[in-house]
């Protein structure tokens, strides 16, 4: 019997997904399994984005979190076309013969670069929108891990929309509790620090518990709570 790699394992429904990337549940939802749109005849509906790891329903992989991660910052400054998007992805593969480009550390590189032209010249970007566009890509890219073989094998969210680009305190590692989100150095799931906190425990004594400091629980609570 062939074991599943776990960072290709369904082990996230949309809705959870969703909170730990920050993306609103529908847009996610659309990428996953298409949305309805009107036509001449009737009503069509668009192919996905994201192929989930289990459906139905959709349950997401660790490496479906990355795919969406990746569209996540094609979507922070500007609408995602589904459509401009569908044709720049399936564009880029072909050309560079890659495949599932949304998970491929080349997106740092040519492959990327190719992607986002494709897409600038789709939706009509100006200049300097697609000059914003490729700083946001890069911002994303760098809180991906890849693996010697070319595979994410860890993921620094977003705490907030408004947060350094260097700073990555929270990690998801599909090896460390179960791919829930932890404080990147210690292993400890934000979702447990928030629960204390709500609880009534002090920082003090929690950071003391986990020999952390108050900042780091700090922003695991900003994580835990941020919309």
């Amino acid at each position: 019997m062939i074991k599943t790699d776990v960072r290709n394992a369904p082990s996230y429904t949309v809705a959870e997904a969703a909170r730990y990337l920050k993306v609103a549940p529908a847009t996610l939802r659309s990428w996953v399994v298409g949305r309805p749109y009107p036509k001449a005849s009737g009503t069509a509906h668009s192919s996905p984005l994201i192929h989930a790891a289990r459906k139905p329903p959709p349950i997401l992989s660790f490496w479906n979190l990355i795919e969406a991660h990746v569209l996540r910052s094609l979507r922070t400054e500007h609408g995602v076309s589904m459509d401009a998007l569908r044709r720049a992805i399936a564009y880029a593969q072909k050309t560079l013969e890659i495949e599932r480009l949304l998970l491929s550390p080349e997106l740092r590189t040519d492959a990327g670069k190719l992607l986002l032209e494709r897409y600038g010249k789709l939706i009509e970007l100006s200049a300097s929108g697609q000059i914003a566009m490729r700083h946001l890509f890069n911002e994303h890219l760098a809180r991906v891990e890849w693996d010697q073989w070319k595979f994410p094998v860890r993921l620094y969210p977003f705490t907030s929309s408004d947060v350094p680009a260097g700073n990555r305190p929270i990690a998801i590692d599909p090896h460390v509790a179960f791919g829930r989100p932890v404080v990147a150095l210690r292993g400890v799931t934000t979702g447990t620090i928030a629960e204390r906190l709500d609880a009534g425990e002090s920082m003090f004594d929690i950071a003391a518990d986990y020999d952390m400091t108050e900042g780091e629980i700090e922003e695991a609570v900003l994580y835990e709570r941020a919309a």
